[in-house]
Parts: structure tokens; sequence; C-alpha cells
């Protein structure tokens, strides 16, 4: 059980949340009068108390608010509970939808003192019942009537695609197939052939957005610019070469050319990733070999380990 210390809300992005006692909370929205409310998935930004009093007592005099959350709450540590964590006060109800994020330009925080606690101890929510919250109110964490749906990504890899030379075929039939198997498709990316850029949204993928599985389309061959197994091997901390092999001894049934890909799988932390090629057809024959069976393995990423001798 937790409290909540302090609602802020600001009317502009880049500049610091002011403290107001009491705020409403719009579902699919986030709050009412803050600028960083929308139709997406980081609507409500929360950060744990006593990584604010930690801050303070390294000598940075900030108030609620300069880190740009929503709320404060005591006797939580988001940034140690799970992507898809349910948590309730009263009426309000929010989906917890990634852990920290990127910070692209420092804020005025991290310029003054050279630290700032939002990227790693901050999360975000979105908000599934709304209503009327105040400081003081009791904020708890409730448990899920039914299990939460795997929750995949796709990244479409193509240099053409970013410069508006192809249209990507792949990424939607990819993302189609997933929703078709019950998956809950977060988000959908196209990127050139970057490395960097690659590595960049891989890790925050598995690891802010905590998705089930990662699928990549586009870059697995051998042109100079085909680099997705480099970068996807580059995040991984273990590797799964039973399906990059299946998949290619399966492609090599319809056409030899299949042997010249090298498209690798791997895991990093809890997630799945798979790379495919850039073809619609062959990214529909290739996922038919594997997500007949992925639904063991992803269960063990999420839940661990359990008794599954055959009887």
């Amino acid at each position: 059980m937790g409290k909540i210390e302090a609602l802020c809300i600001s009317t502009r992005r880049g500049i610091q949340k002011e403290a107001v006692p009491a705020a409403r909370f719009i579902v699919g929205w986030g709050i009412e009068g803050d600028a960083h409310g929308g139709d997406w998935h980081r609507q409500v930004s929360l950060l744990s108390a006593d990584k604010i009093a930690n801050f303070r007592k390294c000598g940075a005099h900030v108030g609620f608010g300069a880190f740009g959350e929503n709320m404060v709450v005591s006797g939580f540590d988001f940034a140690k509970m799970p992507v898809g964590t349910l948590l309730r006060s009263g009426e309000v109800l929010l989906e917890m939808t990634q852990i920290g994020k990127e910070c692209h330009t420092h804020c005025a925080i991290y310029h003054s003192v050279g630290d700032c606690i939002m990227p790693r101890e901050g999360v975000f929510a979105r908000v599934l019942q709304g209503g009327i919250l105040q400081t003081g109110d009791e904020l708890v964490m409730e448990e899920r009537k039914e299990p939460r749906p795997y929750r995949a990504a796709v990244v479409t890899l193509s240099d053409k695609g970013c410069r508006g030379q192809r249209r990507d075929e792949s990424g939607p039939l990819i993302a189609s197939e997933l929703e078709k198997r019950g998956f809950e498709v977060v988000e959908k990316l196209l990127l050139p052939d970057d490395e960097e850029q690659i590595k960049v949204q891989l890790c925050r993928l598995s690891d802010q957005r905590q998705v089930d599985i990662i699928i990549t389309t586009g870059g697995t061959g051998f042109a100079p610019s085909d680099i997705t197994p480099e970068a996807t091997l580059a995040v991984a901390d273990r590797q799964v070469p039973g399906v990059a092999e299946a998949i290619r001894a399966e492609s090599l049934k319809k056409t030899k050319r299949a042997m010249y890909s090298r498209a690798v799988s791997v895991l990093r932390k809890k997630t799945l990733i798979v790379n495919l090629p850039g073809s619609p057809k062959a990214c529909r024959e290739c996922m038919d070999v594997f997500m007949d069976t992925v639904f063991h393995p992803l269960e063990l990423l999420r839940y661990g380990a359990r008794d599954c001798a055959e009887q």
C-alpha cells in the first residue's frame, strides 16, 4: 500500500510541473490540464517519494514535480515493479506501461547538479478508469482478473522505407499475424539500417517497455547496409539459435537462397527477439514455423520455470 504525496501538472512541455491539491484522471488521456496527456502509453508519470528524498540528501534542493513527474508516491519502489502492474486509488485505475525513459535533452536539474533520477527511476502508466484523486489518497496494487495478453513490438529496417521510397508491407503483415494469435502489438517502428538506432530501440523495447517478443523484418542479407543480425547480437544476453535454424531449414524447402540468410534469434532479459527477412511472403512463411510453439517459452520468460515434463 502506498500514499500519494503529491500530484503535479504542467500546462506545456519542457517546464517543471507544479503541485496541485487534486487532479482529474481521464480514461485514455491522462490528467486533465497536463501537457503530457494524450492517446499514447505515457499518459501519467510516477516517481517513488524515497527516490526524491535520497536525491535531496545529495544536496539537491528540488520540489515535487521538478523531475516532470505527475505523481509522487511513498511506499512503492516503482522501478522494481513489472510493466503491466495495476495501481488503484479510489475510482482511478492505472496500468504501468514503461520503466524509465530515454533522456534526449537533459533537464534543468541535470544541468544544475549533473544527475536526474527520472530516466532510471520514473515509470509511466495509462489511465484505464478515471476519477479525481487528492494528495494523501492511498494507492494499492490491484490483482488482475484475467492474465495479461502477451505483448509484442514490430521493427521494420529499411533505408528506402524511411525515405518514403518503399512502402512497408512486411511490418503491418507481421503485426496483423501477431494480433490474430492474441498478441497485443504495442509498438510498430520503421527505422533506417543504422546499427546504433537499432540497438537503442531493441534495448528500449526490452528494458523499458518489457515486451514479450520483438520481431524485426529486413536487413538480414549480404548487402553492406544489412546489419540487423549484428545489432541484435550486440544487445543479446543469450542466443536462441534453434528459432533461426528452424526458419532456415523450412525456408530451404522453398528456395535454396534461404541458406544465405544471416538472421538470428536471441534473448534480452525477458524478451525474445527474432529476425525475419524483408519480403512479406517470407515473413508469413517464417512466422508459421515458430509462432504455434512460442507461447510456452514466453510463459517461461514471464513467469519463470515450472515442472514442464510431459506426463
